[in-house]
């Protein structure tokens, strides 16, 4: 593996469901209220980005009750006790309160009878109410739990934006990761971060960022640490980006095996995602940059349906199928050569 061994660790373990409001409130710009226990927010924990709709815990169906989950009421939950007699709905609603409930959401705008806004209180059960759907409001807030409790590695490398391609520079310590990446800014792409990246998996993407300590920072042998975004300008750094590319630096050996025509393609494994990975020999004279520049390129053309390599593959086998062509040497590209005068 190019880049080291990783063990991936979930981001958190647990947020309150105080952090939670506010970053929604914040971070999403949902318009959130609270409705009842408004100071059991900090106590009560979520420990996993699933959710649940409590409907058949309403009608009394307890035994897969996932309780420990955050409890969404919709339309079909609030309409259902509005059915209800008093009594009904006290009885309804007081058996999933019984529960150690983190949070009950109420989704589209709908509220609750006074006095069950005061069973959850009298339960220390919040209680928030949002205008936004519930489809909608449960794609916004599974999209942040799952962000928040996703795994997490930490690789050596550095990370670099590269015509909007996300390039994680690999290789032993000292190889020269730094002063690539550091040549690929002063060519105007952008440094997400260096030596330590971490890595997070949200879905099927790896994003990458620095830690609080290296962000912007970036350590040059012989010279020492540099500050990226004071040097460059803002425009030199971002920081999060999805990690598509890796390059993995090595020294040149004439016994290693070289990728010569790039249609046998190498992946590594990060967190159960696929990385395509390109091997670099490094020899004297030998400009990564550029080549870091062309192979951020390719994967563009790559990811527009374009294969040079596999372009290249199909010229060679139409000419090995033409028939009765016994000429030893290959046709030129041109068939008039006029007078190269300026």
């Amino acid at each position: 593996m190019p880049i080291g061994p990783h063990t991936p660790i979930p981001r958190k373990d647990k947020i309150t469901v105080e952090y939670l409001v506010n970053s929604l409130r914040k971070a999403v710009k949902l318009d959130i209220e609270c409705c009842a226990a408004p100071n059991a927010c900090s106590n009560r924990y979520i420990y996993e980005p699933e959710l649940h709709r409590p409907g058949l815990a309403l009608s009394g169906y307890l035994k897969l009750y996932q309780f420990q989950r955050i409890q969404i009421m919709g339309n079909t939950e609030c309409e259902y006790l509005s059915n209800l007699t008093m009594e009904e709905q006290v009885k309804s609603f007081g058996q999933i309160l019984s529960f150690d409930l983190p949070v009950i959401f109420l989704t589209h705008g709908n509220t609750l009878p006074e006095h069950l806004m005061q069973l959850a209180q009298e339960h220390f059960i919040p209680v928030f109410r949002t205008p936004v759907e519930s489809t909608k409001f449960m794609f916004l807030l599974r999209d942040f739990l799952e962000d928040q409790f996703a795994t997490q590695t930490i690789v050596h490398g550095s990370m670099v934006d590269v015509y909007g391609i996300g390039i994680l520079i690999s290789g032993k310590s000292g190889i020269g990761k730094s002063e690539v990446a550091l040549d690929l800014v002063e060519r105007g792409h952008r440094l997400v971060a260096d030596d330590v990246v971490v890595l997070t998996r949200k879905n099927n993407v790896l994003m990458a960022s620095a830690t609080d300590m290296n962000k912007h920072f970036m350590e040059i042998r012989g010279l020492g640490i540099i500050d990226v975004m004071s040097m460059f300008g803002i425009r030199s750094i971002r920081y999060q980006k999805r990690l598509e590319v890796v390059i993995d630096l090595f020294l040149w050996d004439e016994h290693t095996k070289i990728n010569r025509t790039g249609l046998d393609k190498d992946y590594v494994d990060i967190m159960d995602i696929n990385i395509p990975v390109t091997r670099l020999p490094i020899t004297p004279g030998k400009n990564i940059t550029v080549i870091a520049e062309v192979i951020a390129m390719n994967h563009l053309l790559n990811h527009y349906g374009y294969d040079a390599a596999i372009a290249f593959q199909d010229k060679v086998r139409q000419k090995i199928a033409q028939k009765g062509n016994s000429k030893k040497t290959p046709d030129s590209a041109v068939d008039y050569f006029e007078g190269d005068i300026e």
